[in-house]
């Protein structure tokens, strides 16, 4: 961990809403003046997309059903683990882009002066900006640990976004169909297969993380594979738990943020309306803390 050179880490599966802590984020830098390195996760999976499904149908074929983004077999816990470690120890580490679409790819073909590039490939490598306060990681396995490879213990901020499982379903469900064009039938296909490493790999880093997330739905959600429609932010609430509650204002907090209160001496609970809001009234002093730190060395 560095405090000169900080890595942030947003992790949680797809579809959790690490998106909403990222524009939080993004929010805070602005005012803050704070240059950022963005990484996003789906850079260091080891497998582009036509090379995902190859190995995907290889496993099937072997009689492995469990194959999965989720698992290190797909992912470079190495190049993460790497990437936190140099840039904690130097303000520097090389990153690459995955391209998701059509438009990403014109856009990544005029940056890096290429014409190949297209939609389920990885970017050239290249160093970041140089001169950068701090690394922000956001995706899937932020503070990933496996039998090798352990990125978490350079993690300096490590921030967790996990809705309860049923609702977490019905946001992927509803998501793949409106992006992907999925039918929930094969949806629920992919749930099943990503669940093993899900338990194995996913989960665990909610209990290392700093900060968690969680939306809870105040609706029923009992049957995720039938909803209709994805709970709102107003039909939710955001229990957020803090690892280390001692130096936390918690009466700011809830001067703060309407009709929050305390379920617990670590936990706050907040209205899903009030998620991105109650992120920056939480997450603003920690960065503005971290960049007096840094100025400190």
């Amino acid at each position: 961990m560095s405090r000169k050179h900080p890595v942030i880490a947003v992790t949680g599966s797809s579809g959790a809403g690490t998106t909403t802590v990222k524009r939080a984020f993004e929010n805070i830098f602005r005012r803050e003046g704070i240059k950022a390195a963005v990484v996003e996760g789906d850079s260091l999976h080891s497998l582009d997309r036509m090379a995902f499904r190859a190995a995907a149908a290889e496993a099937a074929k072997a009689g492995n059903h469990s194959f999965s983004h989720f698992g290190p077999e797909a992912n470079s816990f190495d190049k993460i683990e790497e990437m936190f470690k140099n840039y904690g120890e130097s303000g520097m580490c090389k990153r690459r882009y995955y391209v998701h679409s059509d438009i990403e790819a014109a856009d990544h073909n005029k940056h890096f002066n290429l014409t190949d590039l297209k939609a389920g490939v990885f970017t050239p490598w290249e160093d970041i900006e140089s001169g950068t306060d701090l690394l922000f990681y956001e995706g899937l396995h932020g503070l990933a640990k496996s039998e090798k490879y352990d990125a978490g213990q350079y993690v300096d901020l490590g921030i967790g976004v996990v809705p309860v499982v049923n609702l977490e379903w019905i946001q992927k469900i509803h998501r793949d169909k409106a992006e992907r064009g999925y039918s929930a039938e094969a949806t629920v296909d992919t749930i099943l297969r990503r669940m093993p490493d899900y338990i194995k790999y996913i989960t665990p880093q909610f209990s290392r993380t700093h900060i968690n997330f969680q939306r809870v739905a105040t609706v029923d959600t009992s049957n995720p594979f039938i909803a209709r429609d994805i709970p709102t932010p107003d039909e939710s609430f955001v229990v957020i738990r803090f690892r280390d509650p001692k130096g936390v204002d918690f009466p700011y907090m809830l001067n703060m943020i309407p009709n929050s209160f305390m379920s617990r001496a670590n936990t706050l609970v907040t209205p899903g309306g009030k998620m991105s809001h109650a992120m920056e009234i939480i997450l603003a002093p920690i960065m503005h803390d971290m960049i007096q730190n840094k100025k400190k060395q």
